[in-house]
């Protein structure tokens, strides 16, 4: 006989390991959660620098590609995700980015009642505990994750600073108090040098309760239903296994991440009627919606070799140098193990005369050399990187087969839309202007890609076709509509449409494209849900 639970929370990452902790918070409620990955033992999980390991870890990563695409130069682009206790937040960069407040406005203007900013602020606010300065009024202070000032300062990313200060964009203190404009440093969910996931900060103090069940290595096959009703949910241990039963007296809450709950969805017959049919899988809720409004952020990078003497992350990576670093990590120093890939955020515009930014601009005192994944280069170096803010470009999402050991074919369409380009074009364009600044130039030898032949706007295009690559922020293919919206998957409480028992809790309910990554806000999302599955009043409006 199968195991009975009031909810069945399928995926352990951001949004399951949050939302868990919330729902067993009554005791009269009983929980079981089921993660696809192992538990978060991998040490290189817990040393910040480590995701440059992580990141190519089958053992605890979804090792997704992107479709090609003539706009990708026919390239499949690793779309990597978490597949342990935590999810993404145990392998991400670690940064924490709330975007602009009218993100959140225009989500409720397509008819989401109570998902304007004003409306979320208060769960931001309770899903962060906030270490250094930030308004009181906007800033959570008392548990959730531990959000940081970046503690090592490199003086080539100080000199970045200052030259994106003399080009007059404002230094801005804390970017995640409803102004984004600027340029400043990241804050990221680092405490003590250690990463802290979303599975550490909610999940992993509440496993003592009773009324709590953690199933590792249960990869979720099939959502069990009566009719419209979803009952519970059928998960595998390994390929060619017997499926085990879950059952759900309340709701069956999918978690998985924009991939794996379309995914799931469409494989347990919920989904555009042609996919369905084409899997052969029986029709048993036709939702043309599932799979499709995929959204990602494209990014284009920049490399400048630093002049000889010039000590960057590229140097103090080997050697003695890693030596050094490693002795202060472990007697809590300042060190290059602790920190963020991304060390500096700039939030600006592609042209000039727009009211709010529209890119997200990144800065490394450090290079990787072209083609290769997360392998630094020989010679010193630095890094400046830009994407579009809210990408017009979609895709979708959808399973080749019934078989969930095989990957879904996932096209993001990246830089179809004409306006994409555009903006894409004045990203670069930015990035160069950074570059080139009187403060950083002692620091600058030569710009090494995409390198001083490339200069029209279509040699430009070319390069970002041919190197651009995601920043893994995936959204969008479950995505939250009132029911006459046809391409809606979810309602405003996150209800799939003409389901019961069955609800999405994840980045993939997400309209469209925050102006951030998306770590913080699927946050938001699960503390929100929270409030709506367990019937409390709403918190206040800020």
């Amino acid at each position: 006989m199968a195991d009975e639970f009031d909810y069945v929370i399928v995926g352990c990452g951001a949004a399951g390991s949050l939302l868990a902790a919330r729902l067993s918070e009554d005791a009269q409620s009983s929980v079981c959660v089921l993660e696809a990955g192992p538990k978060d033992r991998n040490p290189f999980i817990h040393i910040p620098a480590g995701f440059i390991k992580t990141l190519k870890d089958p053992g605890v990563t979804w090792q997704f590609s992107t479709e090609p695409t003539e706009r990708t130069g026919g390239r499949r682009i690793a779309t990597v995700q978490g597949r342990t206790l935590g999810g993404s937040s145990s392998v991400n960069g670690m940064i924490y980015n709330r975007g602009q407040p009218n993100d959140l406005d225009h989500w409720a203007q397509r008819g989401n009642r109570g998902w304007g900013y004003a409306d979320c602020l208060p769960y931001f606010m309770r899903t962060e505990r906030r270490i250094g300065y930030g308004d009181p009024e906007r800033r959570g202070r008392t548990e959730g994750i531990p959000v940081t000032d970046m503690d090592w300062i490199h003086p080539v990313t100080e000199a970045f600073i200052a030259g994106c200060v003399g080009l007059g964009i404002p230094r801005n203190p804390d970017y995640n108090s409803g102004d984004q404009a600027g340029v400043g440093y990241f804050q990221r969910a680092i405490l003590n040098g250690r990463r802290v996931s979303a599975y550490r900060a909610f999940l992993h103090n509440a496993l003592n309760r009773p009324n709590l069940s953690l199933r590792t290595n249960a990869r979720a096959c099939e959502i069990i239903l009566e009719g419209k009703r979803a009952v519970g949910v059928r998960y595998l241990s390994e390929r060619g296994g017997k499926p085990v039963e879950v059952r759900a007296r309340r709701e069956v809450i999918l978690s998985g991440g924009t991939a794996n709950t379309a995914r799931l969805l469409q494989v347990s017959g919920i989904g555009p009627g042609w996919l369905l049919q084409k899997l052969g899988v029986a029709v048993q809720h036709e939702l043309a919606g599932v799979g499709e409004n995929f959204r990602d952020h494209y990014a284009s990078r920049f490399v400048m070799r630093a002049k000889p003497g010039t000590m960057t992350l590229n140097e103090l990576s080997k050697g003695l140098n890693l030596g050094k670093q490693l002795l202060r990590w472990g007697t809590g120093q300042p060190n290059i193990l602790a920190t963020a890939p991304s060390h500096a955020h700039v939030f600006w515009k592609s042209f000039e005369g727009l009211d709010q930014p529209d890119l997200q601009c990144v800065f490394t005192p450090g290079s990787y050399k072209e083609g290769m994944v997360y392998v630094l280069d020989d010679y010193p170096g630095m890094t400046a990187g830009a994407w579009q803010h809210r990408p017009e470009s979609k895709g979708w999402v959808r399973a080749r087969s019934t078989d969930v050991f095989e990957d879904p074919e996932i096209q993001p369409n990246y830089l179809s839309d004409e306006m994409d380009r555009r903006v894409h074009i004045g990203g670069m364009r930015l990035l160069r202007r950074m570059l080139s600044t009187p403060e950083l130039a002692p620091f600058v030898d030569q710009e090494t890609l995409p390198g001083p032949d490339v200069q029209t706007d279509d040699e430009l295009l070319d390069f970002a076709f041919k190197n651009g690559s995601t920043t893994y922020h995936l959204i969008g293919t479950a995505r939250m509509g009132p029911a006459e919206d046809p391409t809606a998957v979810v309602d405003d409480r996150l209800r799939v449409h003409g389901m019961t028992g069955l609800r999405v809790v994840d980045a993939s309910i997400m309209p469209a494209m925050v102006s951030a990554n998306t770590y913080a806000t699927t946050l938001m999302i699960a503390e929100k849900a929270s409030d709506f599955i367990r019937g409390r009043e709403m918190a206040s409006a800020a």
